[in-house]
């Protein structure tokens, strides 16, 4: 690794007792601060009689109550800050079930820790000063452009901001100006990979060798596909944006697992339904604490997200515990194309619009993209009605789904009664995508 200036062995090689010392002393620091200036805080320990005092080391933890995404709604947009407001830099933002989005505040300091775990992404698949990162995520209130962005300075390497779209451009800027590491989803690094082969682009002879992808699910055989059509190696990193962004955790080199940033991140393993933490290797929802975030800092954040963790050693020399891809939700959460969807944001849009809650979400792959149907019933009268009229519904119906999620869906009006209708929970997800190998 002597060509990764980056590498922070001193950091990522540390002993568990080390690491556990670390946290321990971040987590009584946080605790206190969170009690002193989050209400929310404040009233759920007190609830749980539980003090400040209480926690003296990282095997208190569980005595702390749990934060939840509503939490987050329901402090809409800044009761969740831990900082005076003219303490904060910058904003972030999520979608969230009702339309209201989900509001993250970073100081400088935060932003220094968010470029830091990137850096080490970057640093763990290769690169180096002078590389240039080509970053396709999407810019802007999304996490992902500015995180790997501030990664990349961070390393002292060379930025390459194109953010997402207009893939002939992605791919004359590839060629062009020698982009060494990409960094977007892995189903666009696939549609890039092959506009690219219908282009006739040879990419044995272009610089690029490696490729960051996250953000929504993916598997091992699109790591191979995409590893063997663009000549690279592909790479994990996982985030969300209530914990900071990318960077919360990352492969390294033996891409057998994703190791969490543990100097600033806690991650625990718990049961879904009764919340007791699970040991090691037992496949569980992924909790996140954060121990050194200062405007917006969580403290046992349910991700909905099911892993499992291991503190196996790794021959890259990182003893970061890592963890693996998730492996599916606890909720009926779906990602499409980097963006959250839930079917309670739909059914918000059909039912502003005057619809019936009956409906049906078709989730595919069309090629290497993701695609959403949104199956809509309709009332005899409106069935009966002339063809113009339904797709002038459909497009309405589209443009405002477009509107609240950022997602393209084709709509389709069905005829009543036509969706199968169920006595227990709705089936409002049938989910197309070849997702396991």
């Amino acid at each position: 690794m002597a060509n990764q200036i980056y590498w922070q062995k001193e950091i990522e090689t540390a002993s568990r007792e080390q690491i556990y010392a670390w946290q321990s002393e971040r987590l009584v620091r946080t605790v206190r601060r969170v009690y002193e200036r989050v209400p929310l805080y404040r009233e759920r320990m007190d609830a749980a009689g539980v003090k400040p005092e209480d926690i003296r080391g990282i095997e208190d933890l569980p005595k702390l109550p749990f934060t939840q995404k509503q939490d987050l709604r329901d402090t809409y947009p800044y009761g969740m800050f831990a900082v005076p407001m003219d303490e904060v830099v910058r904003l972030h933002a999520s979608s969230g079930t009702t339309g209201k989005q989900i509001v993250v505040g970073y100081t400088k300091h935060d932003l220094d820790i968010w470029a830091d775990t990137c850096a080490r992404q970057l640093c763990a698949v290769g690169a180096k000063k002078g590389d240039k990162i080509h970053i396709s995520y999407g810019y802007g209130l999304f996490t992902g452009g500015l995180g790997l962005h501030g990664g990349a300075e961070k390393l002292g390497a060379t930025v390459i901001p194109v953010s997402s779209g207009n893939t002939a451009r992605q791919i004359t800027i590839i060629e062009d100006f020698g982009s060494d590491i990409i960094c977007c989803t892995p189903s666009y690094a696939m549609y890039i990979a092959e506009e690219m082969e219908r282009m006739g682009v040879d990419t044995s002879r272009l610089r690029l060798r490696a490729g960051i992808f996250g953000a929504e699910p993916w598997t091992e055989e699109m790591r191979r596909q995409l590893e063997q059509k663009l000549n690279i190696k592909a790479y994990d990193i996982y985030g969300l944006t209530e914990i900071i962004g990318p960077g919360v955790a990352y492969e390294c080199s033996e891409q057998r697992g994703m190791h969490v940033n543990e100097d600033h991140f806690i991650i625990e393993i718990i049961n879904p339904e009764t919340g007791e933490p699970l040991p090691e290797g037992e496949q569980g929802e992924i909790v996140f604490t954060c121990i050194t975030k200062e405007a917006f800092p969580l403290i046992r954040f349910r991700t909905r997200d099911i892993g499992v963790i291991s503190h196996k050693p790794c021959s890259c020399g990182r003893t970061f515990v890592r963890m693996s891809k998730p492996r599916g939700r606890t909720d009926d959460m779906i990602i499409i194309r980097g963006v959250n969807v839930f079917p309670s944001q739909v059914e918000s849009v059909l039912l502003k619009l005057g619809f019936a809650p009956n409906y049906q979400l078709v989730v595919d792959r069309k090629g290497s993209l993701d695609t959403l149907e949104v199956k809509v019933e309709i009332t005899n009268e409106a069935f009966d009605d002339v063809t113009t009229s339904l797709s002038n519904l459909e497009h309405k119906i589209s443009e405002e789904i477009k509107n609240l999620l950022g997602v393209t869906a084709k709509v389709t009006l069905v005829a009543p009664n036509s969706i199968a209708r169920s006595e227990g929970k709705a089936k409002r997800v049938i989910d197309n995508r070849k997702l396991h190998d």
